[in-house]
């Protein structure tokens, strides 16, 4: 069952005559499943990318793969590049990206540890950055982004 945020902001897309769509790394498919459970998402989910391997992220969604050695697969720089891309592949008004790190093995640092995420979402009228730490297991942090990002889009819509 979405969340509270997710069924609130399929809700304000739904509103708007608009629709959605994400570039997924960390949630891994699962922001976009949320919203296809929403009953407004017929109208408003456009669809979504997994680019979880960074394979995907460059030969899909053609970030440079200077900027993933500079930056690392999860940083803020290609977070807004794959919301740019995706927004161009699905055409949508509103498009989400979010990449970030639920387990440990990544590009994790003290400064960016587990259960950091970026997000960054494009909309008519903004685009928005944000970055931030959840703590709990994998599944916990992949939720609280989901929760996050609906929350961050509903906000904008205001």
């Amino acid at each position: 069952m979405p969340s509270e945020n997710v069924i609130k902001c399929s809700k304000l897309i739904a509103a708007k005559g608009w629709n959605i769509a994400f570039a997924e790394s960390a949630t891994a498919g699962r922001m976009a499943a949320e919203f296809s459970m929403t009953k407004e998402s017929g109208q408003i989910l456009r669809g979504g990318i997994v680019c979880y391997e960074v394979f995907v992220k460059e030969q899909i969604l053609n970030v440079p793969h200077s900027m993933i050695e500079k930056c690392t697969p999860e940083s803020a720089e290609v977070t807004q590049i794959l919301a740019q891309q995706a927004s161009k592949i699905f055409n949508s008004k509103i498009t989400a990206a979010i990449t970030g790190l639920t387990t440990p093995g990544g590009s994790e640092t003290k400064q960016k540890p587990v259960g950091t995420i970026f997000f960054h979402i494009i909309t008519p009228d903004k685009k928005i950055k944000h970055k931030q730490i959840f703590l709990g297991s994998p599944e916990e942090i992949v939720l609280q982004a989901i929760d996050k990002t609906a929350a961050l889009i509903a906000e904008s819509l205001f």
